[in-house]
């Protein structure tokens, strides 16, 4: 039985490279973009690891709100 073009098709494609996981700036970056965009973070505690990879000192007790206020200005210097 002959394969059929699909077959083919996926037989021919080359691998993709893989991807370097993501820093923790780029991280950052992307949580500011989506809070801007108008969305609110679910998980404090993925706030908390995201400033925490930034090099910030981070309570569990600190609002999220103001974490995020510290993120932002860790991003702007």
């Amino acid at each position: 039985m002959k394969p059929s073009k699909l077959r083919q098709l996926l037989a021919a494609r080359t691998p993709a490279a893989p991807t370097p996981p993501p820093g923790p700036e780029q991280n950052a970056r992307a949580l500011i973009a989506a809070i801007d965009a108008g969305g609110i973070p679910l998980h404090p505690a993925k706030v908390n690891q995201i400033a925490r990879e930034l090099g910030l000192e981070v309570s569990r007790d600190d609002p999220v709100e103001a974490t995020i206020a510290r993120i932002r200005t860790r991003l702007a210097a």
